[in-house]
């Protein structure tokens, strides 16, 4: 990738962002070439003639198109803060504040994750029950067959054919997002934010907006929002980046597992968004303790730091 020498003071946070998104479209586009050159090979040049169809997903070509998913994700979400930590001058484990994880705040963030699903599923069923006006009718029905084409894509991603299938999974959808959206996201872009604007809370919320809007399902906006708000907090009140990572992780891997247990039930993959169905009261308990939780995680964070 090419570096911007950075001067003595550092670069300015909006130039930050300015490189993030530059060295994110180099880094997407050299890495999805690359792809495309290892499936020539592995394929044949044939295969030159069936790229419409890889890249729109087809389950004929479904490893093929892993291939490009993994590799794009290395190179538009994991390389481009790295290099932007670089440009810096700086260590990416110092950038970025990789402070060792505290086994307390570990749990705290397994707990959150877990007994936030409830709320989590309030907003789904919220967001999906998004009407646009008459005037709109035309946008909204275009933002339906665009979710409908994600969905079909992720379910062909999440089809697990074999064991070492599923492993690949959890690496393409749980690993690499879990360090790349994070690094990018909360460590890049909410870093550069919270020092342009001076304002930690604005950067995480901005940051939420960009970070579910970059996934481009409408119908899943809110939720994921509320996620990257989440994952925010957890950098914001620890002061590390693994946190954030973790809880990312955990939720990512409860989907392919969740894929994956289905899968050996012989259930359908396209009943896998159904919620549960709690009672109001289930969904208001959620939240409550959700709330708690990240205020104890932010309290147990304080008593941390002090110690150091």
């Amino acid at each position: 990738m090419i570096f911007v020498k950075p001067n003595k003071e550092g670069i300015n946070p909006f130039l930050q962002l300015l490189l993030l998104l530059f060295y994110a479209l180099l880094g997407g586009f050299v890495f999805g070439l690359l792809a495309i050159v290892i499936i020539l090979i592995i394929n044949g040049l044939g295969m030159v003639s069936n790229l419409e169809l890889l890249l729109s997903g087809d389950p004929k070509f479904i490893t093929e198109f892993k291939i490009i998913q993994i590799l794009s994700s290395i190179g538009t979400f994991i390389l481009p803060p790295i290099a932007l930590a670089l440009t810096e001058g700086r260590k990416v484990s110092q950038f970025y504040s990789f402070k060792k994880p505290q086994t307390l705040l570990i749990f705290l963030v397994l707990m959150i994750m877990i007994v936030s699903m409830p709320f989590m599923e309030w907003t789904v069923l919220i967001n999906q029950k998004m009407v646009l006006p008459d005037y709109l009718k035309a946008v909204e029905q275009w933002m339906k067959e665009k979710e409908d084409a994600a969905m079909k894509i992720t379910i062909q991603l999440i089809t697990v054919r074999s064991n070492f299938d599923f492993i690949i999974n959890l690496i393409m959808i749980a690993i690499l997002p879990a360090i790349g959206e994070e690094l990018m996201f909360r460590g890049g872009v909410q870093r550069s934010l919270t020092k342009a604007f001076n304002s930690p809370h604005l950067a995480i919320w901005l940051t939420a907006i960009i970070f579910s809007a970059i996934h481009v399902q409408f119908y899943g906006f809110i939720p994921r929002m509320l996620l990257g708000a989440g994952f925010g907090y957890l950098y914001f009140y620890s002061g590390s980046l693994w946190y954030a990572m973790f809880a990312h992780f955990i939720n990512n891997a409860y989907a392919v597992c969740a894929a994956f247990y289905m899968q050996k039930h012989n259930m359908p993959l396209n009943k896998a968004d159904e919620p549960i169905g709690f009672p109001w009261y289930g969904y208001l308990i959620s939240a409550i303790i959700t709330i708690a939780l990240f205020k104890f995680f932010k309290d147990s964070a304080d008593r941390e730091r002090k110690l150091d």
